[in-house]
Formats: C-alpha cells, sequence, structure tokens
C-alpha cells in the first residue's frame, strides 16, 4: 500500500507539481491538497493519511499551527515541514510539536520523496545546514508570555493595548518589555520584534 499524503501550500504551482511528482514515485500517493494548513488538519483527522507536507507560511493556519493540529489529533501522522527561509527559530518550534521532517523548498522531488518515505518509517530528516544555524543560535530565550506581548506590540498595538488585550496591567506589560529588550539584547520594541522575527522566535 502506498503511502498517503496531503500536501499544502498556498502556491497552486508548487501544490500542483507536488502532487505531480511525489505521485509518480509508485509507493507514494498523494491523497489531498489544500491552500492552507486547515485542509490537511482535517484530511488528517478524517483519516487515511499518513504524513502531511506543509508549507511553513500559509494563510488562515500556517504549517506550524498545523503541525500542532495535527500531533494533537493522536493519528500518528507524520508531518514535513517545507520552507522557503531556514529560520532557526522555527526548526526548534516545529521539533518541539513533533515534526521529524523540515526542509528547503529548493530539496529535489527525489530527495524529498525519500524524506516522506523515512518520516514514515519513524525516523527524522532535517535539513543540515538549518540544524546547524539551529545549534548555533540555541533556543528561544523568550517565554510564552513575552511573545505574545511582542506580537502584540509589533502590530502596533500600544502598552495600554496590549495590556487590555491580555488583561493584565500595564506596569506588567512594562516589566515583560523590559524583560524582552534585555533578553534580545536590544534597544527597543521595534529592534525586539523584528529580530524575534527573523529567528523565528515569533
Amino acid at each position: 500500500m502506498p503511502i498517503r499524503i496531503t500536501v499544502a501550500d498556498n502556491e497552486a504551482f508548487i501544490r500542483d507539481s507536488l502532487s505531480v511528482l511525489l505521485s509518480a514515485h509508485d509507493d507514494l500517493a498523494v491523497v489531498n491538497t489544500s491552500p492552507d494548513g486547515s485542509g490537511a488538519v482535517a484530511a488528517v483527522r478524517a483519516g487515511g493519511v499518513d504524513v502531511a507536507v506543509l508549507d511553513l507560511d500559509m494563510p488562515v493556519m500556517n504549517g506550524l499551527e498545523a503541525a500542532e493540529a495535527i500531533r494533537d489529533s493522536g493519528t500518528g501522522c507524520g508531518v514535513v515541514i517545507l520552507t522557503s527561509h531556514g529560520r532557526p527559530g522555527h526548526l526548534q518550534r516545529a521539533l518541539s510539536l513533533g515534526v521529524r521532517g523540515f526542509v528547503t523548498k529548493d530539496t529535489p522531488a527525489a530527495q524529498l520523496a525519500d524524506v516522506i518515505r523515512t518520516v514514515h518509517r519513524g525516523g527524522r530528516h532535517i535539513d543540515p545546514e538549518i540544524a546547524t544555524d539551529a545549534l548555533a543560535l540555541g533556543g528561544n530565550p523568550l517565554t510564552a508570555r513575552e511573545r505574545e506581548v511582542l506580537r502584540l506590540v509589533g502590530e502596533g498595538l500600544s502598552t495600554s493595548g496590549t495590556a487590555a488585550r491580555l488583561h493584565l496591567a500595564e506596569g506588567t506589560i512594562r516589566n515583560y518589555m523590559t524583560s524582552i529588550l534585555s533578553k534580545l539584547g536590544v534597544a527597543n520594541k521595534v529592534a525586539a520584534y523584528h529580530l524575534a522575527r527573523e529567528t523565528g522566535w515569533l
């Protein structure tokens, strides 16, 4: 029986190309495609999917959000993340969600097929360059609450607006920001937000 695959990518050309190239292998079958992660999650929950191949950046539900939902589904479906930019923070987050495949979009189709086979067997394949960068960078220094605060501030909310959104005191938000700036070694919230985005920590 072939390995049953769902492919989620918001670009139709990539989605359709992957479907054709992967299905050309006798032991692989793309049984579902979707323009966002929610479609892949629905297919996995419905049953009949062994491996989900997910683009990292998608609308509605991105690859990491979909990976988390797939992990929580209890189906045992393997996940391979495809990314056009190998940010170490994204790899660290993916591994924490049980993702076993993490490769760049320029990976040849034949190699991607091998990665899918490896993941289906319970193995792991991480792009070596991204893995090296992740090891050099170290773990995400920000707590979940600090990431939440920085994300809202980065979206343009004021201290009072962020406090209201999170049901916290303004002083608490200021304390969080002081901690964030110290951990990231930057002078202001704009620099903190851009650094966290660039490293994949948000």
